[in-house]
């Protein structure tokens, strides 16, 4: 039977996947050590992988890669939040499945993976695979000095619980003068845009809080609807949105200026 196999460089990725034919089909599992959801979708995908037979050439792998320890790969396929699952077939990308949804996991590497590569789709190997569990952030355990742990919300109603976040997010951006919602943190950023923002802070020596908006689902789902900006990284300035990458460089191409106040080389006021 086939197993979930675990990549722990570049150069194995590389090779593993020069490797398969063009026909296989290639599982593509990223987590992060943190994220309690991805021990459960290691169980779901090694479900999965051993219903399915290892065959010399393989017709399908089962891949699992740490998205903080790879970054240029989660790059490459996008990964804004763990777990996140890739198909791919001759390196184009079939489908890609975010969160701890088993259902949605399964139905998609049996839809891709063809008729007669495992149990069918009434096949009783489907009972070995556990339910979803639904993503919670780190408790206890904040992405920066301006990241407070969640509250809990447990017991509040789904009103009651997205005021609460919302309340949360209100405090956030205002946590510093400029903030940066990332991917990552500014010595590991997660993906190439909040790597320039991050470069474009430090030429100008900007003091800034940050927040690595992948170690909390609910502050990054939350913050799309809070900002009415569906991608990352975002700046915020003073409690009010700024923008993006281009944002931001368009910001400083119309003004050389812009950031200057925030800079720690800003020169002191004179009488």
């Amino acid at each position: 039977m086939s197993t979930l196999n675990e990549i722990t460089s570049d150069a194995d990725f590389s090779a593993h996947t020069s490797s398969l034919p063009p026909s296989a089909l290639l599982v593509l599992y990223f987590h992060a050590p943190w994220a309690a959801p991805c021990a459960q979708m290691r169980a779901v995908l090694s479900a999965l992988a051993s219903q399915h037979p290892a065959t010399t050439p393989p017709t399908i792998s089962f891949v699992s890669i740490n998205a903080e320890e790879l970054p240029d790969i989660s790059e490459e396929y996008n990964v804004t939040a763990v777990p996140y699952v890739v198909l791919l077939r001759n390196g184009q990308i079939l489908e890609s499945v975010s969160g701890s949804d088993a259902v949605k996991v399964r139905d998609a590497v049996e839809r891709h993976a063809g008729a007669g590569s495992g149990a069918g789709a009434d096949g009783a190997n489907k009972t070995a695979i556990p339910p979803p569990l639904t993503a919670t952030p780190r408790e206890n355990a904040p992405a920066s000095a301006t990241q407070p742990p969640a509250p809990s919300t447990q017991a509040l109603t789904p009103e009651q619980s997205k005021e609460a976040l919302f309340a949360r997010l209100a405090e956030l951006v205002k946590a510093a003068p400029v903030m940066l919602f990332m991917k990552g943190t500014p010595s590991a950023p997660q993906c190439g845009f909040s790597r320039q923002l991050v470069a474009i802070l430090r030429e100008r020596s900007v003091k800034y809080g940050f927040f690595n908006i992948l170690a909390d689902e609910d502050v990054r789902q939350g913050l799309k609807e809070f900002a009415d900006w569906p991608t990352f990284p975002q700046l915020w300035v003073e409690g009010e949105l700024v923008g993006g990458l281009d944002i931001v460089k368009e910001e400083i191409d119309n003004d050389p200026d812009f950031l200057s106040q925030f800079s720690v080389n800003k020169a002191p006021a004179t009488a």
